[in-house]
């Protein structure tokens, strides 16, 4: 796991942003705290921070070349299929000077060009420099676990892990009015676009190559759509479903360096604890809960998993003032808006996790492959159950008396109910768009001061909905534009913010493709979600996590900022001359919001003005 960046110049001119590399790299330092180095060649420069995790001496050092420097690589990520695919090169007679997974990716190119993508099982975002040739190849792990910008204009073009780097190089820093459209309504911001005008983030499964100044992107990896299910014994696809699980989990604990696992007390965290727990003697394992907080404290069940399978387990409890204490080093690292609230735990468990291992196995991915989510359960009971649809009718006018918030099981509840009631009413692509959303698109251009409207934009990232047949559709959309864009970002930044490498079992491609070729019904039905995933390790797994319901990585936001944070939200966000200076926001209806967050029905505000605070921080430090 690493920083990379570079530039390719297409003419002198543009060689001038070569000057900046050594800034951009240094930009990345911690994604990469154990080495850094650069690499220029006239008109193209590369640069990597280093986290060594396979084969740690200096001989794995990145840029790295081979063939007499005809082929050089930056690479972020993991090769977890790279000692078989180092067997197979040695026997074509290729010898190697190190151990590492990047000198086998590196061959593997110089042998197969584009085509050594399919052969890859791991997670990466990486650029090779052809001397000979002078083309660059640029290219992202199939799911989008790894990120990877970049910019080109006539002169240049430039990518980078982070947009701190991008800046670092020297692009015009101007707000992208599309993406600012988009983050008000999803609190982040969808591929393509990203906050800074002309920059992009390169799609999951999409490559790049450059040749004589022309710059071609090309998908090689769709999830599978449209399969022919041909899964009749239940029974027997369970163990074909942990067989897979069984081998990705492998693959992702070969490192040199200290591994463990989080364990929040889910399902998905405790079935990868539960596979991992039998590939080594003594697993470390992570949790993280909120001191004084029963609602978002799920601790007590991580506990038992890790008693039941006698892990090396650690518990953080935190105070509401530690986790405040955190916050201006959690915002530093935000350097394009993101406004998910659960990446402050993620980000204060991955520090404490980092000060045992250097590696940690996760359980995301899982809720968007199997269907996870209430929102999942609600949308095949609007499609399959009329007698649901028929309780929201009745409960929601009694839900919209209540108050209605995240922070509470009834007001939660009553939120719900609302929430559900209105996707009802509405297409499948609408009703996507609207369970994706924080935020309506008539909000949203009420709030800013020059409305963007881009639906048509909107409804393209939806097709597929709109052809829509079984969960199969809504989970294959989920991961193509929730996970990369949200979870995995989410995941990526904040882990990296503390130099962890977080590895996902769930999303090995291999055992991706075999979920998204199983039935619907395999997955959810009336009274259960993750079936088969459920089912499958339900006779290892302590039967107390089957009798609760689902909660996200979800923290007490609201309470935090009508209290700890309150001051935090009057000098950024609340400040009248700030916004109205600003240009962006219409302060009536800030100051709407803020009304709303203090009132006794706060609805979903508190993401609202989180979203906004994030966003204010991010632009007074960047713009």
């Amino acid at each position: 796991m690493c920083g990379i960046t570079g530039i390719l110049a297409f003419n002198e001119v543009g060689r001038f942003n070569l000057t900046n590399l050594e800034k951009a790299t240094m930009a990345l330092a911690h994604r990469g705290p154990d080495n850094h180095s650069t690499y220029i060649n006239h008109l193209v420069g590369l640069g990597h921070r280093r986290l060594s995790i396979i084969d740690t001496s200096e001989n794995a050092n990145q840029p790295f070349e081979i063939m007499d420097g005809r082929y050089i690589i930056t690479f972020n990520g993991e090769i977890f299929n790279y000692q078989s695919l180092r067997k197979e090169l040695v026997s074509k007679g290729i010898q190697f000077k190190s151990d590492s997974d990047t000198e086998v990716l590196l061959h593997l190119y110089a042998q197969e060009g584009t085509r050594c993508l399919e052969r890859l099982n791991g997670f990466f975002a990486f650029a090779i420099y052809d001397t000979r040739e002078k083309s660059l190849f640029i290219a992202r792990d199939r799911l989008g676990i790894k990120p990877l910008l970049f910019f080109q204009d006539e002169f240049k073009f430039l990518f980078a892990s982070e947009m701190s780097a991008m800046m670092a190089l020297g692009i015009d820093k101007a707000i992208n009015p599309e993406a600012l459209n988009y983050y008000l309504q999803l609190n982040y911001t969808p591929a393509p676009l990203t906050m800074i005008e002309g920059v992009k983030k390169l799609e999951p499964g999409h490559y790049i190559f450059i040749q004589n100044g022309k710059v071609d992107i090309q998908r090689y990896y769709n999830i599978p759509a449209d399969e022919e299910n041909t899964f009749t014994d239940y029974n027997v696809t369970k163990n074909q479903l942990q067989t897979l699980l069984e081998k990705s989990v492998a693959r992702r604990m070969i490192a040199d360096v200290p591994l463990g696992c989080f364990l929040s007390g889910g399902i998905d965290s405790s079935v990868i604890t539960a596979v991992a727990s039998n590939q080594t003697q003594s697993l470390k394992t992570f949790s993280i809960g909120f001191e004084g907080n029963k609602f978002f404290d799920e601790t007590q069940y991580a506990e038992l998993v890790a008693k039941k399978f006698k892990t090396d387990h650690t518990t953080f409890k935190l105070t509401n003032d530690e986790i405040t204490s955190h916050l201006a080093d959690i915002v530093d690292h935000i350097d394009e808006p993101f406004a998910d609230s659960s990446a402050i735990p993620v980000y204060l468990l991955s520090k404490k996790t980092r000060e045992h291992v250097t590696v940690a196995l996760s359980g995301d991915g899982a809720d968007e492959i199997f269907s996870g989510y209430n929102k999942h359960a609600a949308w095949w009971k609007i499609e399959n159950d009329t007698k649901f649809k028929r309780l929201i009718s009745l409960a929601q006018p009694f839900a919209k008396l209540m108050p209605k918030s995240r922070s509470g099981a009834i007001s939660n509840a009553a939120r719900q109910v609302v929430r559900f009631a209105e996707a009802m009413k509405l297409s499948p692509a609408d009703r996507y768009w609207f369970l994706a959303s924080f935020t309506s698109q008539s909000k949203v251009d009420d709030l800013l001061t020059k409305p963007f409207l881009n639906n048509e934009q909107r409804m393209s990232w939806m097709n597929s909905m709109n052809n829509y047949k079984d969960m199969n559709d809504f989970l294959r959309l989920d991961s193509e534009f929730v996970l990369p864009n949200d979870m995995l970002k989410k995941v990526d930044l904040m882990s990296m913010a503390n130099s962890l490498e977080v590895r996902v079992p769930f999303l090995d491609h291999e055992l991706v493709d075999f979920v998204f070729s199983l039935p619907e019904s395999m997955k959810i039905n009336g009274s259960i979600r993750k079936r088969i995933l459920q089912d499958t390790y339900r006779h290892i797994l302590p039967s107390e996590l089957y009798n609760r319901p689902k909660k996200g990585f979800e923290i007490p936001l609201l309470d935090w900022l009508k209290s700890s944070l309150k001051s935090e939200l009057t000098t950024h966000l609340f400040d009248r001359d700030l916004i109205e200076s600003q240009g962006l926001f219409s302060w009536h209806e800030v100051m709407a919001l803020q009304k709303q967050l203090f009132s006794r029905n706060p609805e979903d505000s508190h993401a609202r003005v989180w979203g906004l605070y994030v966003f204010q921080k991010w632009h007074a430090k960047y713009m």
